[in-house]
């Protein structure tokens, strides 16, 4: 008989920690679940020979992984094919163990295969699978460690997995569209402040210099362009950096500055919040938040994590201060023994027919389909609603492109309409 150690959820959702003695670790989860609780992680006792061995085998690895030297995190790309790859592995029989090992093996260096050395290390020397990857949160986030465990407990591992890599290759695929889609306004609006960046350090200033010579009057138009001009190009009146540099810079800056308020609770709260309700792009952010929301959720349920963990993990991968206040209310709804949708409903962040459907799934005990559902028809909303915004925005760039250079083109004209005028009634007298 071994001594197992183990961490589990009561009937009311909240953890307990303990040990029970058992043969096996399968052995050992059904005394868990004979007590009444849902064990996420079981792992057996190491002696003391063991956990030397482990200690000088760790000692040999990290001799080894000092030679892999990186720098970032795992990319998305490579985090699902490894995902993939290690549940086709399982589906086919191979030990844990020495599936990680083959993965392991072929990564290329850097930080996923860093990190794989150390599960590897892990799961050789007695931890859980879940375990081993929640010691590199960097790789493995909190949703992903919790299906995993989720899957060692129910056995069914392999499916885990794969609903994990489909998962995660759709919110991938849904980053993406998206990224995609701001590319074409984002080149254009940068092409378009260099082109009258140029124009402003170095064509304004030959029109000046006419004017001058000409001792033409010039209109308030023509003096307000030429007074910017010499403000991007560092000719103003006591000026050191010139214009150009807070231009360029100043989208930088701005990006940092909206980082550095994410950081504190309130400044999160009130940007996510004006994000989510501000027009144009609040529709896209609402849906794309609801979509990542009911796939989390809905992924988390059908792998069989407790509904009150799954609403937490969502919460915290949900990215938006709005839905994380609405997805605290529903956890206390639930624990209190009411029901999701009702919560939901009042905190006001999705449209109707997701909350009906979620209202349905709770009295059918099919929450996960209905959840995934919507995911799936919001995947497609949010696709309508970039192709929708793409053809707004485009407009409204030609009318701000026709705009600045419809001004700077009038601004130069009415001097030069003045020039003319005078000359010909010179010539006239």
């Amino acid at each position: 008989m071994a001594t197992f150690m183990y961490e589990a959820l009561n009937a009311a959702g909240k953890p307990q920690k303990g040990t029970v003695e058992a043969g096996t670790t399968e052995e050992a989860i059904q005394r868990i679940k004979g007590q009444g609780f849902f064990p996420t992680s079981v792992r057996e006792q190491k002696n003391k020979q063991k956990a030397a061995a482990a200690e000088q085998g760790g000692t040999k690895k990290k001799k080894k992984k000092e030679l892999n030297f990186s720098i970032g995190g795992v990319k998305a790309k490579h985090l699902t094919t490894f995902t993939r790859q290690l549940s086709t592995l399982q589906d086919a029989g191979l030990p844990l163990l020495r599936s990680l090992q083959i993965l392991e093996g072929q990564q290329k260096p850097g930080k996923l295969k860093n990190v794989l050395e150390g599960v590897c290390e892990d799961v050789e020397g007695g931890t859980s699978l879940s375990d081993a990857m929640a010691k590199h949160p960097s790789a493995f986030n909190r949703l992903y460690t919790k299906m995993v465990a989720a899957g060692e407990v129910g056995g069914v591992l392999d499916i885990i997995l794969q609903r994990l890599a489909e998962f995660m290759e759709k919110a991938e695929s849904l980053k993406r569209k998206i990224r995609a889609a701001m590319i074409y306004p984002i080149a254009v609006v940068v092409i378009a402040v260099l082109i009258v960046a140029f124009i402003m350090v170095f064509i304004i200033p030959k029109f000046e210099e006419i004017f001058r010579d000409f001792g033409v009057a010039l209109p308030a138009l023509t003096r307000v362009l030429i007074n910017i001009s010499r403000w991007m190009a560092g000719n103003g009146v006591g000026q050191v950096v010139p214009g150009w540099v807070y231009v360029i810079f100043s989208p930088l800056i701005i990006w940092i500055l909206f980082k550095l308020a994410r950081k504190s609770p309130p400044g999160r709260a009130a940007l996510d919040t004006l994000v989510f309700w501000m027009p144009l792009f609040g529709n896209l952010i609402r849906k794309t938040v609801t979509a990542r929301f009911t796939r989390t959720l809905g992924t988390l349920i059908s792998a069989g994590v407790p509904i009150l963990e799954a609403i937490l993990i969502t919460r915290d991968t949900s990215g938006n201060y709005v839905f994380e206040k609405a997805l605290t209310n529903v956890h206390d709804s639930i624990r209190e023994g009411e029901s999701f949708a009702g919560p939901l409903r009042e905190a006001k962040v999705c449209d109707a027919i997701v909350v009906n459907m979620i209202d349905v799934g709770e009295e059918t005990g099919d929450m996960d389909v209905m959840l995934l559902k919507v995911a799936d028809n919001y995947d497609e909303e949010v696709d309508v609603a970039v192709g929708g915004l793409i053809k707004l925005i485009e407009p409204l760039l030609i009318v701000f492109l026709g705009g600045a250079v419809g001004t700077i083109v009038v601004s130069m004209f009415l001097p030069l309409v003045a020039m003319i005028e005078s000359l010909q009634q010179g010539g006239a007298v």
